[in-house]
C-alpha cells in the first residue's frame, strides 16, 4: 500500500532535506500519528532545538488527574488559545480538532511508523515508566497498556489514518506535510536538523 496516496501530490515532502528546511523556518509545527509511534520524543528534540514551546495534548489538553478525561468543550477552548500563540510545536492527534489547529501550522510531521513498532514503542515505554507518569503526560497519569489501549494501536492506520489525511486536505490544503514510516527516517532528519537523534 503506498502510504503517500491519501494525501494531495503537492502537500507531499518526502526530500529530509527539504523537510529540514520547512522545519528550520517553521513557527508553529504539528507532530500527529499513532500512539508509540516517537511524536512525543521526536516533537521534544525539535523544541529543544529550536527553543519552540512544547504542547502536549495529552499533557496540556486532555487528561487530568488520574486518567479523567477532560470535558470536551474545555479541551477545544484551551486549544482554541494554545494555537493563537506566536510559536510552537504541538504532539497529538486527535483528529476532531485539526480544524482549529491546521489553519495556524506551518508543517505537519505525520510519525506514520508500522503497527508493531507503534506496539512495541509503546509496550517499552510502560515498562520504562512503570508505576510513574512520563513528562508529557497530566499529572496523576501513571503509565499504562491494556487491551484497549492496544487495539486502538493496531486499528489507528485503519480508523484513524484516513480522518487524519482527510483533515489536513480539508483544513490545511497548502501545508507541507512530512511523512515518516521508519526510524531510520526519523534519525535522519534529526541529524540534518543538528538535534540529537
Amino acid at each position: 500500500m503506498d502510504l503517500r496516496a491519501d494525501l494531495p501530490l503537492h502537500q507531499q515532502i518526502t526530500d529530509l532535506e527539504q523537510a529540514a528546511e520547512h522545519i528550520r523556518r517553521a513557527r508553529r509545527i504539528l507532530v500527529v500519528g499513532c500512539s508509540g509511534g516517537g511524536k512525543s520524543t521526536l516533537s521534544l528534540k525539535i523544541a529543544a532545538r529550536f527553543g519552540l514551546p512544547y504542547i502536549s495534548l495529552d499533557r496540556d489538553v486532555f487528561w487530568l488527574p488520574g486518567w479523567v478525561a477532560r470535558d470536551r468543550a474545555e479541551q477545544r477552548s484551551i486549544i482554541a488559545s494554545r494555537i493563537l500563540e506566536e510559536r510552537w510545536i504541538m504532539d497529538g492527534t486527535n483528529p476532531s480538532s485539526l480544524d482549529i489547529r491546521l489553519p495556524r501550522t506551518d508543517f505537519v510531521i505525520w510519525v506514520r511508523m508500522p503497527r508493531l513498532l507503534c506496539i512495541w514503542g509503546a509496550v517499552s515505554r510502560w515498562a520504562k515508566w512503570i508505576g510513574r507518569t512520563r513528562p508529557e503526560m497530566a499529572p496523576g497519569c501513571i503509565e499504562k497498556v491494556d487491551l484497549e489501549f492496544l487495539r486502538f494501536i493496531w486499528t489507528f492506520e485503519q480508523k484513524f489514518a484516513p480522518r487524519v489525511a482527510a483533515s489536513i486536505a480539508e483544513h490545511g490544503p497548502d501545508v507541507p506535510v512530512l511523512q515518516l514510516k521508519s526510524r531510520r527516517r526519523m534519525r535522519g532528519l534529526l541529524d540534518l536538523l543538528g538535534a540529537p537523534a
